[in-house]
């Protein structure tokens, strides 16, 4: 028992030993050209940089020609970047023969964007389609397009650079702007390159991650008359108002109508109460000898014969 604790012990500390000093990494660099020594290894593992990332990617950067440091790719590592990714971006650039430096692949990978795959799109550009766009011509008609937008990678962009929703948002504004500019809903269907050749004369692709290369227009579809719909609903309000204006002026003549109404009421109590005060008129004039009696029996024939007259006018009124 007294020997095997020792041992044991040794055994723990060569294990240890190897964790800190990871010997095969150090002789798989040596072979493969790339120089680091066992301390700058031990350091990596005391600040808790794994050392067989730094020496895989020097290891793969070396055979590649990249003249990268072990500084570099554990300064990226420690700020949270992804090495490998940067490797395989870089390689990939410069078998392409696109510009690409460590500092600008860095930049972009700290920033949030797969710098491997911007590079690939790069080479391979890349088709996104629009969704249905709807735009309304000049004389009316709805048309429903659909477009396929080519975009590639624009590198010096890639950090600050607007996306792909914007993109996509500018070519729908375009198309909008292409319709509603031609004067007949024809001429589109006719020539529909003509929205493809307007779209990309405006520059969209400024101020983006990407390079527009070219706008072509998959499909259009004509929608509804909205020029017809427009003027239906415009006559409906207007009949509305028209409406609503002789309601008004019927509601005002019926006003006039019971305000005439109420004068004319008014004059016959007037009339009535004038009329009562009639025979106490004469019953005056009989006593102050203002009127005689053959007077009297005058104004009675008179009445007499204006009630007849009224008589035979309401019956020849009630026979019409």
């Amino acid at each position: 028992m007294g020997i095997l604790i020792p041992i044991g012990l040794a055994f723990i500390g060569f294990l240890v030993f190897l964790y800190f000093v990871p010997m095969n990494l150090w002789i798989t660099a040596v072979v493969s050209g790339v120089r680091v020594s066992l301390i700058q290894l031990v350091v990596m593992r005391i600040r808790k940089v794994p050392p067989s990332t730094i020496v895989n990617a020097l290891i793969t950067s070396t055979k590649a020609g990249l003249n990268l440091t072990s500084n570099d790719l554990e300064t990226h590592f420690l700020a949270g970047g992804n090495v490998p990714n940067v490797i395989k971006a870089l390689i990939s650039a410069d078998k392409a023969n696109i510009a690409l430096t460590f500092k600008q692949a860095t930049a972009i990978d700290l920033a949030g964007r797969d710098v491997f795959e911007a590079v690939q799109i790069s080479v391979n550009p890349q088709v996104i389609n629009t969704p249905n766009v709807a735009a309304v011509a000049q004389d009316g008609i709805q048309l429903i397009a659909k477009a396929r937008v080519t975009l590639r990678a624009n590198i010096a962009q890639l950090v600050g650079g607007a996306g792909e929703e914007t993109i996509l948002a500018r070519v729908g504004e375009g198309i909008v702007s292409s319709i509603g500019s031609s004067m007949s809903h024809k001429e589109v269907l006719e020539n529909p390159d003509k929205i493809s050749k307007m779209v990309l004369q405006k520059g969209l692709d400024a101020g983006t991650a990407f390079e527009l290369l070219s706008i072509d227009i998959a499909d259009i579809d004509v929608g509804a008359n909205i020029g017809a719909k427009l003027q239906i609903d415009q006559a409906n309000a207007d009949l509305k108002v028209a409406e609503a204006k002789a309601e008004e002026r019927r509601a005002m003549a019926v006003a006039v109508e019971q305000e005439m109404k109420a004068k004319a009421q008014e004059a016959r109590a007037k009339v009535i109460e004038a009329e009562a005060e009639i025979p106490m008129a004469i019953a005056e004039a009989f006593r102050n000898g203002n009127l005689g009696v053959m007077d009297y029996n005058k104004l009675k024939n008179l009445q007499a014969d204006t009630d007849m007259r009224d008589s035979i006018a309401n019956q020849g009124k009630e026979k019409k």
